[in-house]
């Protein structure tokens, strides 16, 4: 006899599966379309990873107690800050031409001689390969997607952890 998938569960292991869909996207955009990615768009490729593995924590975990909260308090962290990111590189592609520091060393530089906060702290200055918008889908740059898959899925994500019907 089939038994039925808790929906709790089943909205994680299908937060996982849309998180890692977006980074194959992610993943086919750079090695077959060219597109480099930028150091916002590393941040934000490390945010929907991060979004992934907590919804897959959640729906390996399935704690019935307070645990359910913690997942919950943890997607909506996570899908903020990536939010944020995304946010943020929208507001630099916005900026007019001329108006963004120059473009810096590369991230991989940058995490070499650099100290991890200051690497933060200038990338989320954002530099002039950040503000390129070279991909567009219905009108909308890479950046404003990742935007609402963050905001729907924290949002599904926080929804489904803290009702309590299984």
């Amino acid at each position: 006899m089939a038994t039925r998938l808790p929906l709790r569960r089943g909205v994680n292991l299908v937060g996982f599966a849309l998180c890692a869909a977006l980074m194959g996207y992610a993943l086919y955009s750079q090695f077959h379309l060219g597109l480099e990615p930028c150091p916002l768009c590393i941040f934000q490729r490390i945010g929907v990873t991060l979004l992934g593995v907590v919804f897959l924590a959640a729906a390996l975990h399935h704690p019935r107690g307070g645990g359910r909260y913690g997942y919950a308090l943890l997607i909506g962290l996570v899908s903020l800050a990536t939010v944020l990111v995304a946010a943020r590189q929208l507001y630099v592609q916005s900026l007019p031409p001329g108006t963004l520091p120059s473009c810096g060393a590369p991230l991989s530089v940058l995490l070499k001689f650099t100290p991890v906060w200051q690497v933060v702290r200038k990338v989320l200055t954002g530099s002039g390969e950040c503000g390129e918008v070279n991909w567009r889908f219905l009108g909308l740059a890479m950046p404003a997607w990742v935007l609402l898959w963050s905001l729907a899925l924290g949002g599904i994500g926080v929804i489904a952890n803290i009702r309590r019907q299984d």
